[in-house]
């Protein structure tokens, strides 16, 4: 028994115990129990207290993963004690923002089904592959500047197009989210980082929607790849669920056809068993497989550092479109839509291939705990408006 009334608070919710995420609301620093936020700074959490007294994660995220390991057994046993610890204050979520400073921001495209999903789409009488995907985890630097959290508006973007009598400029026609996972750094500024080191790097785990301008990107992407089509918009989950909460979620990643080089060879299972479910205007339109992404967290570090680039606490790193093999598994509403050619239906009995104003995508996810529990991502929501 709980001193924490909250029928959200236990191991069959998202947010029970065994999931305590981070997150930043008015009153500083808190963990998520059930629907409410317990405020960290008045605790008696020992050294570890220093960590939690800004209105930020940063200085949490800086500490590395011996102060997040304490931290976190100290708080499992306050939030599953049957009294309140002295400075105990619960208090809502309703005020979460983005909790940390973003760094460097870096989205990968590590999904088998949805890269061929796109190479059939977009050269349909080549191969579905590029040559170098199986041998490494292709990935772009986007901006961090717009990173947003889980609620802001996103302003349909402005950008050049293809045109009949060249490029046209105005709004994006083609609106789409890519249903991702995030993975949020912190510890020691390093690079060169081992498969075997990456995991003491990674704080925590977040859902991602990095929206995407898919007319803008079919006119630019060539020869560098995203740009404007990305850059406008990428929100992020307002509570970061520590990557130990998922210790009973790991699985092996899909083999690759080919032999690795050393630096991405794993000596463990890094392959996360989420699953992530995608609502539009409160319709769900896919359920994308975690479990299914041919590059796993480790090796996207690896890869991301092993040229000598270092990874700094706040560093963001992004899995690329979550897709499944089957129809209704697909991350994108490019697939969902098979580029607008196979528009899907919503409970309202409108139909979609992309974005309207005024649609909501909210994007959650939950993966299996320990003792059969269920452990949860905070949810990501953005409405479109026009620009």
């Amino acid at each position: 028994m709980s001193w924490i009334s909250d029928p959200n608070f236990t191991g069959d919710q998202p947010f029970g115990p065994q999931t305590l995420p981070y997150g930043v609301v008015d009153g500083g620093v808190a963990v998520r129990v059930g629907d409410r936020a317990l405020l960290l700074k008045s605790l008696a959490l020992g050294k570890c207290s220093e960590y939690v007294q800004e209105d930020s994660l940063d200085p949490l995220l800086a500490a590395g993963r011996p102060v997040w390991s304490v931290l976190r057994a100290k708080l499992r046993e306050i939030v599953t004690s049957s009294s309140a610890p002295k400075g105990a204050e619960l208090v809502g979520i309703e005020t979460a923002k983005l909790p940390f400073t973003v760094g460097d921001y870096v989205d990968f495209y590590s999904s088998r089904h949805h890269a061929e999903n796109v190479g059939r789409m977009f050269r349909p009488d080549g191969d579905a592959l590029t040559p170098n995907w199986t041998h490494l985890p292709i990935g772009y630097h986007g901006r961090a500047g717009t990173v947003y959290v889980s609620g802001t508006e996103i302003v349909r973007p402005n950008g050049q197009k293809r045109g009949s009598e060249g490029p046209k400029f105005g709004p994006s026609e083609r609106l789409d989210i890519e249903a991702e996972v995030g993975f949020v750094c912190g510890g020691p500024k390093a690079a060169n980082v081992s498969t075997s080191r990456a995991a003491e790097h990674v704080f925590g785990v977040a859902l991602v929607n990095d929206w995407s301008a898919r007319d803008i990107q079919a006119w630019e992407y060539q020869p560098l790849g995203p740009f404007l089509a990305k850059s406008f918009a990428t929100s992020i989950g307002a509570w970061i669920t520590p990557l130990e909460a998922f210790s009973v979620a790991r699985v092996p990643t899909p083999p690759l056809p080919n032999k690795l080089h050393d630096y991405l060879t794993c000596d463990q299972p890094w392959g996360l068993d989420i699953t992530i479910t995608v609502e539009l205007n409160d319709t769900i339109v896919a359920r994308p497989p975690f479990r299914e992404m041919s590059w796993s967290f480790v090796q996207q570090l690896a890869h991301m550092t092993v040229n000598g680039a270092t990874v700094r606490p706040g560093d963001l790193f992004a899995s690329g479109t979550v897709s499944g093999p089957e129809k209704d598994e697909r991350g994108s509403f490019l697939e969902l839509s098979w580029g607008g050619k196979e528009p899907f239906k919503l409970d309202d009995g409108s139909t979609r291939s992309f974005l309207e104003d005024g649609d909501t995508v909210k994007l959650t996810a939950t993966a299996p705990g320990e003792k059969g529990s269920v452990v949860g991502l905070a949810e990501v929501v953005g409405t479109v408006r026009s620009a």
